[in-house]
């Protein structure tokens, strides 16, 4: 029997040039995070909307220029991430692709640091979760996104471990990235939605 006998679908790709399963995983663990924070932010909208005043008078107002100037930030750890993953897959950029992830961790947990000691100066002015729905809803959507950030700064920090340990596979470092692309994309729109609309 012929090798094309053997294999009636020779031609079908193989699995190296199919998506990986753990990005593939990875794509649709986020299209659900979308729906839950498009859930969330039109919950806020509706509430918002039929508020006579919003914010409302009695809660402090929330830091935007300082939160601005912490988005930069994590833009950054985001552009040193997509930089990281170009000097993976050069030859002899190991180093240099370790440094560029050390760095994106490195600002990323600063993102998060920053937004927490915001929300400690905002506890402190009465502004909690439950002092009204602008608070709730803060703390839900703002909380909810610094809970998915910390997440992918610990898969980045398991995905450089591994890369100095020279053990990291490509199908990994694009898992982890995807989750942390997806973090740094969706802060924009509430950074909007919440802190400037």
């Amino acid at each position: 029997m012929s090798t094309t006998e053997a294999n009636p679908l020779p031609n079908l790709r193989s699995s190296a040039q199919a998506i990986p399963n753990g990005l593939l995983g990875m794509l649709i663990f986020i299209v659900t995070e979308i729906m839950v924070f498009a859930a969330l932010i039109s919950a806020y909208l509706v509430v918002r909307s039929s508020a006579p005043e919003w914010p409302p008078p009695n809660q402090p107002r929330l830091p935007v220029e300082a939160t601005a100037a912490n988005s930069l930030i994590l833009f950054l750890s985001g552009f040193l991430a997509f930089r990281s993953n170009r000097s993976f897959f050069l030859p002899g950029e190991e180093q240099k692709a370790c440094g560029l992830l050390f760095l994106s961790i490195l600002f990323g947990t600063v993102f998060v640091l920053v937004q927490g000691y915001e929300w400690i100066g905002l506890i402190h002015f009465g502004m909690t979760m439950t002092s009204g729905p602008f608070g709730s809803f803060f703390y839900l959507i703002i909380g909810g996104h610094a809970l998915h950030a910390v997440i992918a700064i610990i898969i980045l920090a398991i995905a450089y471990r591994k890369m100095k340990q020279s053990l990291l596979t490509p199908s990994e470092f694009w898992t982890g990235q995807a989750f942390w692309y997806f973090v740094v994309a969706v802060w924009p729109i509430l950074y909007w939605l919440v802190y400037i609309l």
